[in-house]
């Protein structure tokens, strides 16, 4: 049986925020579900086309503030699973960090005008910055010894 000694006690709040993340993309999953009953935008049909429905852009800014996510999720969870090996608090803050940016950044974009996702969503980038650091200084960790 494995064990998890070799992992620091704090890194209980990395994974915890992990699963705060999951939450959160349950939610958007849930809003994007609701727009496509709101503007009749059914399966299998990924974005609405202007041609054939009035409300195309604002199903399209829900779809495309989901979609985002989803595209960055992979990248959120290696990083944050690397550097809260070495850095689990700091990692940890700054998955939060990431979390609230991505629900504003969601929420923003779900207006209808894109340019509300970057009012407070645009501190997403620098809690991934943060995060790629936190891995960083953990592959040099790992170098070294």
């Amino acid at each position: 049986m494995a064990t998890l000694a070799m992992l620091p006690s704090e890194y209980g709040y990395v994974v915890l925020v992990l699963v705060l993340y999951c939450f959160l993309n349950f939610w958007m999953t849930a809003q994007v579900g609701k727009a496509r009953k709101k503007y009749k935008v059914f399966y299998p049909t990924l974005y609405a086309s202007q041609a054939d429905n009035k409300d195309a852009n604002l199903f399209n800014c829900v779809q495309r503030g989901h979609q985002n996510s989803l595209e960055l999720m992979p990248v959120y969870f290696m990083l944050m699973m690397l550097g809260g090996i070495k850095h689990p608090l700091v990692s940890a803050a700054f998955g939060l960090l990431y979390i609230v940016s991505r629900y504003f950044y969601f929420t923003g974009y779900a207006t209808g005008d894109p340019v509300n996702r970057l009012k407070i969503g645009k501190f997403l980038y620098l809690a991934l910055l943060g995060l790629i650091i936190c891995t960083i200084s953990m592959g040099f960790s790992l170098v070294r010894s």
